[in-house]
């Protein structure tokens, strides 16, 4: 049981990141697909990296600088994984109006303008709320934002069915299917970090986030029937930026 919860995490890791995992680990579509669990745990090391990188930035640079370096290690950790799915879903949803024609302009390689205009906003805002945020709360603050939101990104798999059915697919081995003792784990990894901050700023989170789940979850019905591997990524990143914002506008 430890011994496959173990390869669980290092599927996770490997796949959801940049980092590289042993290599008596077993790495399967079975193990992926069942990873999902430790999706927000992912988050804790992410945040942990840029809050890292930021406190070692922050003694010779100024705070503006610092952040917006923190901000580019927390990219090369993930390997733009999510502000990439971000991107192609400003594309396809701005530049497609069937499901077929979305799915298509997401699967382009190349970056239109929807996209660029789109990661460039995500980003300034991201750098700008984090900046205005105070220092004693950046550390806890970036620990909620990767976590909640990742968390909220993979439950969009219990209520919508996966559309791109291509071998070529980067979801596909987590989109297989879901278990309620996995999205369990993700979500006690994700509520865990709320305990430090105050009750009415970690409820207004958890408002705020339903709101936007039924929101996304209504739009991606409506316009894909269902989701693909860049619209949680797009999810997750959208979600991240709300939870900065409501956090900035409690805690300030």
């Amino acid at each position: 049981m430890f011994r496959q919860q173990i390869n669980r995490f290092f599927n996770a890791l490997t796949f959801y990141s940049r980092i590289p995992g042993p290599n008596w680990v077993d790495y399967s579509g079975e193990q992926l697909n069942r990873a999902s669990g430790y999706f927000p745990f992912i988050g804790y090391l992410v945040a942990l990296w840029c809050y890292g990188t930021y406190l070692l930035c922050s003694q010779i640079l100024p705070h503006d600088v610092s952040m917006l370096i923190s901000m580019i290690s927390g990219i090369l950790f993930t390997g733009a994984f999510h502000e990439d799915g971000f991107a192609d879903l400003c594309d396809g949803f701005g530049g497609g109006f069937t499901q077929a024609d979305i799915l298509r302009i997401m699967k382009d390689s190349r970056l239109g303008t929807y996209g660029v205009c789109g990661l460039l906003f995500m980003l300034l805002m991201k750098w700008q709320s984090l900046s205005a945020l105070s220092i004693m709360w950046l550390g806890v603050s970036l620990v909620v934002a990767h976590s909640l939101s990742r968390a909220w990104a993979i439950s969009l798999m219990m209520v919508l069915p996966y559309v791109q059915e291509d071998t070529l697919s980067k979801a596909k081995p987590i989109a297989q299917q879901w278990f309620k003792r996995d999205m369990l784990l993700a979500w006690c990894f994700a509520l865990l970090p709320l305990y430090c901050l105050p009750l009415g700023t970690s409820l207004s989170l958890l408002a705020m986030g339903l709101v936007i789940f039924v929101i996304t979850w209504r739009w991606y019905q409506q316009r894909l029937q269902g989701y693909t591997g860049d619209a949680l990524g797009a999810s997750q990143q959208v979600q991240e930026l709300m939870i900065y914002m409501v956090l900035l506008a409690s805690l300030s």
